[in-house]
């Protein structure tokens, strides 16, 4: 068997970080986790190819070349899934499809030949042996969730690795909590299912060994959900590792704002690797985290938790919306000076949206609301449903809030409060690469001479180097986010 693996292309948003990319000379974030694990699946004597469309282009000779072209993906590729199909329609190569968008919405693409959905380690694996058999059907899927301790090591090889800014690996899935907006209990469980330490050490020595060294982003939806075995096994395991390879990677993850009611936790993530944490703020309005059932926000201060978190040594990237029922026309400003106040530097703020099957589209539909299919990208100025506020109101208003936290005057004064209260825990000798010149001397020249934040970029370099040196590497870094950001958001201007 011939087998094409084939990761849709990702639209610009604000987390492809396309336009900073361009600082550091790579081609995209992260690689397609799901098909590199699904790749260490697929009989180790048939030939297997990949094309992250991020990073190569898919040309007809690719897809010609192939028995089968698999195709994984989530809800804001499906521009480059319907492009990939008709090609491979075209050239009568058939489809194998799976992950997210599929799980989601697999009565969409009834044209896909096979479509294996839910979780690899329990569906593949039966596919396979069909497609063997000759008795391959066209739909595979299971209410039981897989066995995390079952799940290979990802197929490194496939990938280009000096392409991308990081890299991915996975300890757990499934959160605790229930967000209404949120698909990930649908797509993984409420009980947070983990990997063994022996597989966790065993990914990190297999990226090591393919040469990587840099950022590792842990995918976990809520990388905190079983906070036993992440202190008593995971986190000192992992800590050991990176001592005796003497520190090749910095870690980063998603978080649930409980973190900061756990200092050995956050200890114990700090001497492991970890500087960043994304964590779920949503709002400050106490009404709109009690509607869609974000419970572990609820009755907190929730800027003293960032500070907290930030104080441990982890930088806090946040996740907000606007949009929710209980929204009044103060919850523009408020979000602003929440943002402001916090020191979130990276703050990605959203419109809410409902995803096909959340208890809040569920909600939506009885009550007649819903309007189309969520977009997948929350920056993009859409909304799927009717809200209470009127929405030409919303929109302005939520054009008002990014425009203002990314302004140079709002963006630079956060990033210089954060960097002032931040002591990040150093591990190791800094290692400084050939691409992190290269990208401070186009930020130099992009921001510091052409751009209009030219004063503001300027003040804060030399007030890094004068009262923080240790921190200028990142002060650069945060003016290159800063243009990514405007970037993105100047297309909803």
């Amino acid at each position: 068997m011939k087998i094409l693996l084939v990761f849709p292309e990702y639209p610009e948003t604000f987390w492809s970080f396309k336009h900073a990319l361009r600082f550091i000379f790579k081609k995209t974030t992260n690689p397609p986790l799901g098909l590199l694990t699904v790749a260490s699946m697929i009989p180790d004597e048939w030939d297997k190819r990949l094309v992250d469309m991020n990073v190569d282009n898919l040309t007809d000779r690719d897809i010609a070349w192939a028995d089968y072209v698999f195709i994984s993906a989530t809800t804001i590729q499906k521009k480059s899934v319907a492009s990939i199909i008709t090609r491979c329609k075209t050239l009568k190569v058939k489809i194998v499809a799976g992950g997210p968008l599929f799980t989601s919405y697999y009565d969409e693409y009834e044209d896909v030949d096979y479509l294996v959905l839910n979780e690899a380690e329990i569906t593949f694996p039966e596919f396979l042996r069909d497609l063997r058999s000759g008795q391959a059907r066209h739909l595979y899927c299971s209410r039981r969730w897989a066995n995390l301790e079952q799940t290979p090591v990802p197929a490194w090889k496939l990938l280009k690795l000096k392409k991308y800014a990081s890299m991915s690996i996975q300890y757990s899935r499934g959160c605790p909590f229930a967000c209404d907006f949120c698909d990930i209990p649908l797509l993984y469980g409420h009980r947070p299912r983990v990997k063994h330490k022996k597989q966790i050490i065993a990914e990190l020595e297999s990226l090591y060994a393919h040469g990587w060294r840099g950022t590792v982003f842990f995918v976990d939806d809520n990388f905190i959900g079983n906070k036993n075995d992440l202190k008593k096994e995971i986190l000192p395991t992992v800590a050991a590792w990176m001592q005796k390879k003497r520190y090749p990677f910095t870690f980063i993850t998603q978080a649930s704002v409980n973190l900061a009611d756990d200092d050995e936790l956050m200890d114990l993530m700090v001497e492991a690797g970890f500087n960043t944490v994304f964590v779920g703020i949503e709002t400050p309005d106490e009404g709109s985290l009690s509607e869609c059932g974000k419970r572990q926000n609820t009755n907190r201060d929730l800027v003293a938790c960032v500070k907290k978190i930030q104080s441990a040594g982890l930088q806090v990237q946040g996740g907000f919306i606007v949009g929710f029922d209980h929204d009044t026309l103060t919850i523009f400003e408020r979000q602003i000076q929440f943002i402001q106040e916090s020191g979130i530097v990276t703050a990605m703020v959203g419109l809410l949206n409902a995803v096909r099957g959340t208890a809040l589209y569920q909600r939506l539909q009885k009550e007649n609301r819903l309007l189309a299919v969520a977009s997948g990208d929350n920056t993009d100025c859409s909304i799927n449903f009717m809200p209470k506020m009127r929405y030409s109101t919303l929109i302005e208003g939520y054009k008002r809030i990014v425009k203002t936290i990314y302004s140079p005057d709002h963006f630079y004064a956060r990033v210089r409060k954060f960097l002032e209260e931040y002591r990040p825990l150093q591990k190791g000798l800094p290692r400084v690469k050939i691409y992190e010149v290269k990208a401070f001397i186009m930020s130099i020249i992009m921001l510091g001479i052409k751009g209009k934040e030219r004063l503001h970029y300027w003040r804060l370099f030399l007030w890094c180097i004068f009262s923080r040196p240790h921190l200028t590497p990142l002060a650069v870094t945060f003016a290159i986010y800063g243009f990514h950001f405007r970037k993105v958001f100047e297309r909803i201007a």
